[in-house]
């Protein structure tokens, strides 16, 4: 998706990587996230629920902020971050439901001092475009569906993408 707004706009396209930090025993139920950089983000209604501390999920911050930087490094090789402080920055995620991913990534290009930074997103929960409308100077939402209940379940196919799709995608859009 990032590929095809880049283009359509005639924008730069690059990477950023957050990444979730799971509940115990569910992985895909996401209570925080992590940037590459910045602090960590966390659900503290979910922390809550569950009798969880974020001191209790420092080694899965650790451990997945390590694997945000080598996703950084494997996409970007050698070519150095892109400026963002004074441009216009449009963060593009495959969808929303609790927002908690998004919200470290735009937390941690906000810090790098855009001019504008906008959310694009096909689908997502009201609740979470509200929380990330707090984040950002605006989100972009397709479908906002009042009875959403998990974003692959608006895609014909949701399969992951790989380290060398992302890497081909970014060389293909810089002229490589």
């Amino acid at each position: 998706m990032a590929v095809l707004i880049a283009r359509h706009i005639d924008g730069d396209l690059d990477v950023t990587v957050a990444r979730k930090i799971g509940a115990p025993r569910r992985p895909e139920f996401g209570i925080g996230a992590v940037a590459a950089t910045g602090d960590p983000i966390f659900d503290d209604r979910s922390l809550a629920r569950l009798g969880l501390t974020a001191t209790d999920l420092a080694p899965d911050v650790t451990r997945e902020r390590t694997e945000a930087r080598r996703r950084i490094t494997a996409y970007r090789g050698d070519r150095p971050s892109p400026q963002v402080r004074g441009r216009v920055v449009i963060v593009v995620d495959d969808g929303l439901a609790t927002g908690v991913t998004a919200r470290a990534a735009v937390r941690a290009l906000r810090a790098a001092g855009p001019a504008h930074l906008a959310l694009a997103v096909p689908v997502c929960t009201p609740e979470a475009r509200d929380l990330l409308a707090t984040e950002t100077d605006a989100v972009l939402c397709l479908h906002c569906p009042p009875d959403f209940h998990a974003v692959g379940a608006y895609y014909d196919d949701f399969a992951q993408l790989t380290d060398a799709d992302v890497h081909a995608a970014l060389s293909a859009a810089a002229g490589g």
